[in-house]
């Protein structure tokens, strides 16, 4: 799932480039304003372009760490001056300054799905916008980050607000467990209150940091959300909070600290990537960075890094990074759905420059005016809290809304798609040719009827989903589903599909074909996870799930009864490049997956692998004629598909296993298609939809019955 999530929730200075001159407090340190630039760049960056900055995500680690130490830093002064924390009015001082901007973002959000975004959207981005309201995202997206499938759908319009959600979080617990430290001190350690903090901070940021450790190595998609493995980072903040010693007194102390950190930060959002495993322990060093740089506060020559990260036109992207990272991530999502926009170059440039202007605007105009509305502050906490609940039943009412609006909608199109599969026109999808899989079809199927039309259309392809997701393994799940389907009887043939998530997208059309025709059908489904002995190139938790649920799988196959035939089917792992050695490898994996029922007297039936597309075709069809929604052939095609060399090389030795292509199907000599015989082909770059994986059915059940008659 996901790292392309990463975002930045921070707190800035009072006053800072607003219409406010308040003065700036002695504890300001200006060079925060530079690393918040930093983190949000590098944040923003990695969202527009995640290929050349792969580990930006990083940035949401150095905003953690600053919010520790400012929120930290914060409260131990107030609990020097008072001997006690005021909840209520820091409770309301965080919701001045978060709430505006970010309910601000979220009813634009949902007026972008109700005019804008395609209906497949609809759940989640409602769903999600009603977590953020409550910060609670990030838990909703652990929850769901167990679902392979999920993981692979588009993200929604406020994704990015799990980070948010951490936050506030992080402001509920934080001052009642300083408090509460402080009390304890106060009553049984003698007035120590120091050891007090120090000691509660050690302990929450240590058994933090351990399961962050463990949970990445176990669970990394939901690791990657969920609050109590982000804690520790919080807390290296508000430890250098608490140990003001631990900050340099000579300027070359400071620079060799703040000029380090600032590499290393930079460094990791360079060389981090999505096979880092994060958070965990490779954490650990962008967070550590970030402390050194936040303690290299000398900035007397204009050469210290202090001073360099003070800098104005650094200080002012920090002090614009809470909206710039509001904004930015909505309108990288909705920009392809824009006529005549999408993200070429310089249209993401030019989207890019466009984020830092919205920000400012929304500093200026919503961020300082309504944290300092004399409305608020001059009363009690409990009235802005009252305002509070009044915003979130804004944005709740308006996600309401466009759920009521759009909801009827996606009804009506579920509905005409089962009616199109119930009864499909002639010549829909592949039956429109010009092959069966096997052999050509001659002379083609053509239906004028179907000309101009896309069935599902494109604002609800991407919801075309399979059913029965509990029959497919997730992520680090290595359970093996062995789902069973159509007929009980004790003499009905047995059939197997096996196979990862290009698998499970023709398990409809099997569970029917089983049905129709009185066999059984046992299916044996992990998202990722192709029938091969070949290991996965990463050595994470997922590979080792798909190595559990393989050998499972082995012994279950070796436990049954012979099945008298097995599909399977597999995504082609399109960076592997075309040298003969690779392909031999790969080959020889299926191969020997496939020998253990080949050699029991079972037929195998494959496919290969249909083509993959750079980006969703379904939003280049709302906005593009379907003519100009293609893909270049030898790019949408794999170079090689081992299944197809590996089922070459059996048919060789005289085994039984058939191979259907129907890349002539999917593709001219020079392009592929999005559209085929009105067919709406894809659910996202690379999943065939529910339709046309149903308009394959008639080929399949062909071949598995010549299978089965063997």
């Amino acid at each position: 799932m996901e790292k392309q999530t990463a975002a930045a929730a921070t707190t800035t200075r009072a006053g800072a480039n607003g219409s406010s001159r308040a003065t700036k407090p002695d504890h300001f340190l200006p060079h925060i304003q530079g690393l918040r630039a930093i983190a949000v760049l590098l944040v923003v960056v990695y969202h527009f372009w995640p290929g050349r900055l792969t580990g930006g995500y990083i940035g949401v680690d150095v905003f953690f760490v600053i919010s520790g130490f400012l929120i930290t830093q914060q409260l131990t002064r107030q609990l020097e001056r008072t001997d006690r924390i005021a909840l209520p009015s820091f409770y309301a001082k965080r919701a001045r300054r978060l709430l505006p901007a970010a309910i601000t973002v979220l009813i634009f959000a949902s007026l972008a799905t109700l005019f804008i975004m395609p209906l497949s959207s609809l759940t989640e981005n409602v769903r999600e916008i009603l977590a953020s309201t409550f910060y609670v995202e990030n838990w909703v997206l652990a929850v769901n980050s167990v679902d392979y499938l999920a993981a692979a759908n588009e993200a929604s319009l406020v994704q990015h607000y799990w980070s948010l959600s951490l936050e506030e979080q992080f402001y509920l617990f934080w001052p009642v467990l300083l408090l509460g430290a402080s009390v304890v001190a106060m009553k049984f350690l003698k007035g120590k209150r120091w050891l007090a903090l120090i000691s509660v901070l050690g302990i929450v940021g240590v058994v933090s940091f351990v399961l962050s450790i463990v949970n990445t190595a176990v669970d990394p998609a939901s690791a990657y959300f969920v609050t109590y493995t982000r804690v520790w980072e919080f807390a290296v903040g508000g430890a250098l909070a608490l140990l003001p010693r631990w900050r340099p007194v000579r300027a070359w102390q400071s620079n060799i600290l703040g000029w380090g950190g600032v590499i290393v930060v930079l460094a990791c959002g360079y060389l981090f990537n999505q096979a880092t495993p994060f958070p965990g322990y490779m954490a650990a060093i962008p967070v550590l960075g970030t402390a050194a740089i936040i303690v290299a506060h000398h900035r007397e020559k204009p050469w210290d890094a202090g001073r360099v990260l003070s800098f104005r036109p650094i200080a002012f992207i920090g002090d614009i990074s809470y909206s710039l990272y509001l904004w930015h991530w909505p309108l990288i999502i909705i920009a392809p759905y824009i006529p005549g926009w999408g993200l070429s170059i310089w249209n993401r440039i030019a989207l890019f420059l466009f984020c830092f202007v919205i920000a400012w605007a929304t500093k200026r105009f919503i961020e300082d005016p309504t944290r300092q509305w004399t409305f608020f502050t001059s009363r009690r906490p409990r009235v802005t809290m009252i305002g509070v609940v009044a915003v979130m039943a804004v944005s709740s009412l308006f996600a309401g809304t466009a759920w009521a609006v759009q909801q009827p909608k996606y009804d009506t199109e579920a509905a005409q798609l089962a009616d199109t599969l119930a009864n499909p026109p002639e010549c829909f999808g592949a039956a429109s040719g010009p092959t069966d899989g096997l052999n050509p079809i001659d002379p083609l199927c053509v239906n004028p009827a179907l000309e101009g039309q896309i069935i599902p259309s494109p604002g609800f392809g991407n919801a075309d989903r399979p059913r029965h997701p509990d029959c497919l393994s997730t992520l680090n799940d290595a359970t093996v589903r062995d789902c069973q389907f159509g007929s009980d009887a004790a003499d009905a043939p047995q059939i197997a599909l096996i196979g990862d998530s290009h698998a499970y997208a023709l398990m409809d059309p099997f569970i029917d074909m089983a049905e129709k025709n009185g066999w059984h059908l046992t299916t044996y489904l992990k998202g990722g996870c192709p029938w091969t002995t070949t290991p996965l190139l990463a050595k994470d938790a997922f590979a080792a799930s798909c190595d559990s649920w393989r050998d499972s799988l082995t012994d279950q196959l070796a436990a049954h009864p012979p099945f008298n035939a097995i599909f399977t089917a597999a995504l082609t792992d399109r960076n592997v490049p075309g040298t003969a050695d690779d392909e031999q490898t790969a080959a020889i994996g299926y191969g020997e997956a496939w020998k253990q029922v080949l050699d029991r007297g079972t037929p195998i039936v494959t496919m290969v692998d249909n083509p993959s597309w750079e980006d969703d075709p379904n939003k280049c069809l709302r906005t593009e004629a379907e003519a100009d929604c293609t893909e270049p052939r030898d790019e949408g095609l794999a170079e090689f598909d081992p299944i197809a060399l590996a089922a070459s090389g059996a048919a060789t030795q005289g085994q039984d296993v058939t191979l259907l292509d129907f890349s002539d199907t999917y593709c001219t000599a020079e392009e592929c298609s999005a559209v085929i015989g009105g067919a709406n082909v894809y659910r996202d770059t690379d999943h065939l939809t529910r339709t046309f994986a149903f308009t394959l059915e008639p080929f399949l059940e062909r071949a598995m019955t010549a299978a089965l008659g063997r």
